[in-house]
C-alpha cells in the first residue's frame, strides 16, 4: 500500500506528466527529454515566468514554436541560468578588484616619485648658495606637490566610485541567492531552502533540545480546481495561500513552497499546541479569502486548507519529520478536509498504522 505522501505525489505528478504530454502534441514539438521539461514546469506552475512567456505566445500565435521554445527555455528553465549569472557577477568583481589594485599600484609609484623630489630637493637645498636656486627648488616641490594632492584626489574619487561599483555587485549576489532560494510565484522560500532549514533546525534542537515543530499544508481539492478554471487562475490561489502563510508566521520561522500546492513551515522553539494554533490561524485566513477571477471578476468562492503538524523527537532525521506531518496531513484530508491534524490526534494513530500495511 503506498504511503500517503506516495499517493498523493503519484496522483498529482501523473498529472502533471499527461498534461504535459498532451502539450507537446498539440504543439506539435518532438518528446525530447528538454521539451517535456518545460511542459512539466508549465503544467504543474512551478515557474512563474515560464508560464507568463509560454501564455503570450499562445495568446499571440496560439502555438509554441521551436524558436519560441528554445528562447523561453534558454531563459527561464536552462540549468545554467543562475551560474551564468553567477560567473558575470564574479568576473565583474576581478575586473573591480583589478582596477583597485591599479589604482594603489598607481598611487604607490606617485608617492615614491614625490618621496624622491623631496631627498632631491634636500640635497639640492644644501648647496643652495643663492635666493635663485633656493626659489627654483621651491617651485619644483611646490608643483611635485600638487601633482601628489591631484593624484589622491583622482585616487579617493577612483575608490569611492569602486565602492559603489562593489557594493551594487553585492546586491546582485544576494539577488541571485535569493532567487536561488526563493519560489518565484509565491515568493516563499523553495524547495532547496526548505532542506537546508530542515537539517539546520534539526540539528540545532540535538544540541539545545528545543522543541520546533514542522507544518505540511496541501490546498484541497487543487487539481480539480486548475483544471476547472486553467493554471492562471490556479497561480491566484497559491499565491493567496502563500500570502494566508505569510501573514501568520513570525520572523524566525521559513515558510516554504513544498512542491505544486503544497505548502511547509518550520516553526523553530514551537512545541505542537503553538504549532496547532498557527496551523488554525493559517486555515482560518484561507478560508476568510474569497477568490475572484481578475479576467472576469466571477466570484469563485472560497479556498480551504489541509495541516498536519509533526514536532521534533531526539534522532529525528528530515525525512521522519516529514513522514510524520504528511501522515497528519493525510489524516486531516480523510476527516474530511479543512481542518488541522497533529500528532496528538487520536485518529492519527489510525493513520500511520493503516499506512504501514503493506
Amino acid at each position: 500500500m503506498f504511503k500517503m505522501s506516495q499517493r498523493d505525489d503519484f496522483s498529482r505528478t501523473y498529472g502533471y506528466a499527461d498534461t504535459a504530454l498532451t502539450q507537446i502534441k498539440r504543439n506539435e514539438l518532438p518528446a525530447y527529454p528538454r521539451n517535456y521539461e518545460v511542459w512539466y514546469a508549465y503544467s504543474a506552475g512551478y515557474n512563474h515566468a515560464l508560464n507568463k512567456a509560454i501564455n503570450e505566445v499562445l495568446r499571440a500565435r496560439g502555438k509554441v514554436s521551436p524558436d519560441d521554445f528554445q528562447r523561453i527555455y534558454n531563459e527561464f528553465v536552462a540549468p545554467t541560468r543562475i551560474s551564468d549569472k553567477l560567473e558575470e557577477v564574479g568576473d565583474r568583481i576581478a575586473d573591480e578588484i583589478s582596477q583597485v589594485v591599479g589604482m594603489i599600484e598607481d598611487s604607490i609609484d606617485t608617492t615614491s616619485s614625490f618621496a624622491g623630489t623631496l631627498d632631491s630637493a634636500n640635497t639640492k637645498l644644501g648647496g643652495a648658495t643663492d635666493r635663485e636656486g633656493i626659489t627654483r627648488i621651491i617651485e619644483e616641490l611646490i608643483l611635485a606637490t600638487k601633482q601628489a594632492e591631484q593624484s589622491n584626489r583622482t585616487l579617493e574619487s577612483q575608490l569611492v566610485e569602486s565602492r559603489r561599483q562593489i557594493a551594487e555587485l553585492h546586491e546582485n549576489l544576494e539577488a541571485i541567492r535569493y532567487e536561488s532560494l526563493t519560489d518565484e510565484l509565491t515568493t516563499l522560500a523553495n524547495r532547496k531552502h526548505f532542506d537546508k532549514s530542515i537539517e539546520r533546525a534539526i540539528a540545532q534542537s540535538e544540541v539545545t533540545h528545543e522543541a520546533f515543530s514542522l507544518m505540511m499544508t496541501d490546498i484541497d481539492h487543487f487539481k480539480k480546481f486548475n483544471d476547472t478554471f486553467g493554471h492562471q487562475t490556479g497561480d491566484q490561489v497559491l499565491r493567496l495561500v502563500a500570502l494566508a502563510v505569510k501573514q501568520n508566521v513570525k520572523g524566525q520561522d521559513v515558510a516554504c513552497r513544498y512542491g505544486g500546492e503544497e505548502f511547509a513551515v518550520i516553526l523553530p522553539k514551537t512545541n505542537l499546541r503553538q504549532a496547532m494554533a498557527v496551523a488554525e490561524h493559517i486555515r482560518e485566513a484561507v478560508m476568510a479569502k474569497e477568490l475572484v477571477k481578475r479576467s472576469t471578476g466571477e466570484n469563485l468562492g472560497r479556498i480551504t486548507i489541509s495541516i498536519g503538524v509533526s514536532t521534533w523527537r531526539p534522532g529525528d532525521t528530515p525525512q521522519s519529520m516529514i513522514e510524520r506531518a504528511d501522515t497528519c496531513l493525510y489524516a486531516a484530508k480523510r476527516g474530511g478536509r479543512n481542518c488541522v491534524k497533529t500528532e496528538s490526534d487520536a485518529d492519527v494513530a489510525a493513520v500511520a498504522s493503516s499506512m504501514k500495511v503493506a
